[in-house]
């Protein structure tokens, strides 16, 4: 990705085909691809290069992406746009229940929840995102996630419900 900060302000950024991630739900469990993806073996979705989201951690039942605050993300009031933080509470706390499945299950959020506590600008520094798994059933998932700036303050939390099911075909 390239960007500028002069008076034109350009941001330009490519991704890879987001069929590569699917054609591996049948073959590999969440854990694994979530690694792949943290490994760089496989390229992180698109939705990471369009929000400028890095650093992917997965642990069995959680999931820590990073976010470097920049001008792109601001709304009208010169803060981190709320949809900007939502992407990422959706994506850690969704992410945290894939962790958990098996190769051929996927899954998909039913809703999200959310909380915003303070606003997050360039001088946050750092935003960390962790989602987490509270409750997995064998048709849907309860998790939560949360987002720290670089002092350890609470940014936003959510909850999120995910529906589970069997990916057809795999």
């Amino acid at each position: 990705m390239t960007q500028t900060q002069d008076a034109a302000r350009t941001r330009t950024f490519g991704w890879s085909d987001p069929a590569e991630h699917a054609s591996q739900l049948g073959r590999r469990s969440g854990m694994e691809i979530l690694n792949a993806m943290s490994t760089g073996e496989l390229p992180p979705p698109p939705i990471m290069h369009l929000i400028g989201a890095a650093g992917i951690h997965a642990e069995e039942g959680s999931v820590t992406l990073e976010l470097e605050p920049q001008e792109f993300h601001y709304n009208p009031l010169g803060s981190v746009h709320g949809g900007v933080l939502s992407t990422l509470l959706d994506t850690a706390a969704a992410c945290s229940v894939h962790s958990t499945l098996p190769a051929g299950v996927g899954y998909t959020s039913m809703d999200l929840n959310v909380k915003f506590l303070r606003p997050a600008t360039i001088a946050s520094g750092r935003l960390l995102c962790t989602g987490t798994v509270l409750q997995r059933g064998r048709r849907t998932a309860l998790a939560e996630a949360r987002i720290t700036d670089s002092a350890g303050r609470l940014i936003a939390h959510a909850t999120s419900s995910c529906m589970i099911f069997e990916i057809p075909g795999a």
